[in-house]
């Protein structure tokens, strides 16, 4: 990794001339981006265009093979493996396009699953869990298992699970990519309204016009590169009533 300005301050997550290659195949090319403190940024692209390869290295998943990641002005490139993954587990917030909820576990003990391998109090997690799941209007779902649910009740609980520990980043990938269209807005609009009223970052990757109108920004890939230069994708350059009882 080559030196690189420092990031500004007023970036919580900050990229420059990021390159990453699956199997010698590009995944991304020369992609920078800033996003503020409590921000919602939209990586907008067909599919193929690199946006979950971004959010992947924008998270500690995968390391770039050029370029550099800051999160709070700390080098997530330089990070070592198990240094990023207390990273994500702390700092970080993951839903994908499918809800991944462990089968064995109620609802909210999926919510709460990011609390309790953090070592909170068993009591603390499932009273913070069901605060989260009687917000995204699932409270009355949190002693059932997740084989009861239907497919967009499953991805709000996946959506609890994201936000319980009130993560600084929330990274996206798709999330709506199996709900209908009027389930899709809904949860665009439970994520981002969720998370502007308690301040945390969001990047959501998604291809369809609702993605980007849910967001303060837009970052359209292409190919793995920035489809559009401009202030929201810079190019490869430094300008550029609780339903949940706590009883058994």
């Amino acid at each position: 990794m080559y030196a690189m300005e420092a990031p500004p301050d007023s970036d919580v997550l900050w990229a420059r001339s990021v390159h990453y290659s699956h199997d010698g195949s590009p995944g991304i090319a020369g992609v920078s981006v800033g996003v503020r403190r409590g921000e919602v940024l939209a990586v907008t692209g067909p599919r193929g265009s690199g946006k979950t390869t971004l959010l992947h290295c924008l998270s500690g998943r995968l390391v770039p093979r050029d370029g550099g990641v800051w999160f709070d002005g700390v080098p997530v490139h330089t990070l070592g493996a198990l240094a990023r993954e207390r990273l994500r587990r702390d700092r970080f917030g993951w839903i994908g396009p499918e809800p991944a909820l462990l089968p064995e576990l109620t609802v909210w003990e999926n919510a709460a699953l990011p609390l309790l391998v953090a070592g909170t109090a068993h009591r603390t997690a499932r009273r913070t869990a069901c605060e989260w799941l009687d917000r995204l209007d699932i409270g009355g779902l949190a002693r059932k298992r997740p084989g009861a649910l239907t497919r967009a009740e499953a991805q709000r609980a996946a959506l609890a699970r994201a936000l319980v520990h009130e993560p600084a980043v929330v990274f996206a990938d798709e999330p709506t990519a199996p709900l209908h269209r009027a389930e899709r807005a809904m949860l665009l609009r439970t994520l981002t309204t969720a998370a502007r009223s308690h301040g945390i970052t969001v990047v959501l990757a998604g291809h369809g016009e609702d993605t980007a109108a849910t967001a303060d920004r837009s970052l359209p890939l292409l190919d793995g590169r920035p489809a559009a230069a401009g202030p929201g994708a810079p190019g490869d350059t430094p300008e550029g009533q609780a339903a949940c009882s706590l009883s058994a």
